[in-house]
């Protein structure tokens, strides 16, 4: 049997090991702030690559060094933990910003151009102004200030992860609420990704409103 001691002493080493993760999430910020830069927006997107609604994008300001428990990338969170770190970040953020782009919209420009539009509105929709943006992996076209694209930032960077919950939460939200209209194709589950039962609602019923008709749609049997 494994005493108490021992399950104590393996409890404070994983609290030492996440105080060290999200310690770890603050160092590029850090170094932004040491540069002079005293406003930095993490900015991230959700929706890219699904068949069907928006692609959303979140831009978040966080206080300077605050650490949020169990943030990380969203896609490492289950529906239950963003829920409750996106409260947490809605209490605790200086600034919250969300863009949405329609899949209309996409279609039109593409689904590369909707997620700088959609970086854009979210960036601008702030409140305040950004002095640097962090981003997940690309480089915002058409901003005015600094940025700095980071490589899984989402896993990397406090404020990339704050928003790509942000971002997440918003969407699969959004996507509930089209699945009352859609309710068919399983929004309310797959989210408008290439789920296989996502799939055989697109070859049985073909695609509705909110699908991205410049997608390719991979046909299954019903």
């Amino acid at each position: 049997m494994v005493s108490l001691a021992r399950r104590g002493a393996a409890a404070r080493r994983e609290d030492a090991a996440e105080t060290q993760r999200l310690a770890a999430l603050w160092e590029r910020e850090l170094a932004l702030r040491e540069q002079g830069y005293r406003v930095v927006a993490g900015v991230d997107e959700a929706g890219r690559g699904c068949l069907a609604g928006p692609v959303v994008a979140a831009a978040v300001v966080l206080p300077p060094g605050i650490f949020i428990e169990a943030l990380d990338d969203s896609k490492r969170l289950s529906p239950r933990q963003r829920e409750e770190i996106y409260g947490v970040i809605r209490l605790m953020a200086r600034a919250i910003g969300v863009g949405e782009v329609s899949p209309a919209r996409i279609d039109e420009v593409n689904i590369l151009q909707a997620t700088y539009l959609a970086m854009r509105q979210a960036v601008l929709n702030l409140g305040l102004r950004p002095e640097h943006v962090v981003v997940d992996a690309l480089r915002i076209p058409g901003l005015d200030c600094p940025q700095s694209p980071i490589v899984h930032g989402d896993a990397l960077c406090a404020s990339i992860a704050a928003a790509s919950i942000v971002a997440k939460v918003t969407r699969d939200s959004r996507m509930r609420e089209l699945d009352r209209l859609y309710p068919q194709y399983g929004f309310g589950d797959n989210k408008g990704y290439c789920t296989l039962d996502h799939r055989r609602a697109l070859t049985r019923h073909g695609p509705c409103p909110i699908h991205r008709r410049s997608f390719r749609w991979p046909a299954v049997e019903s």
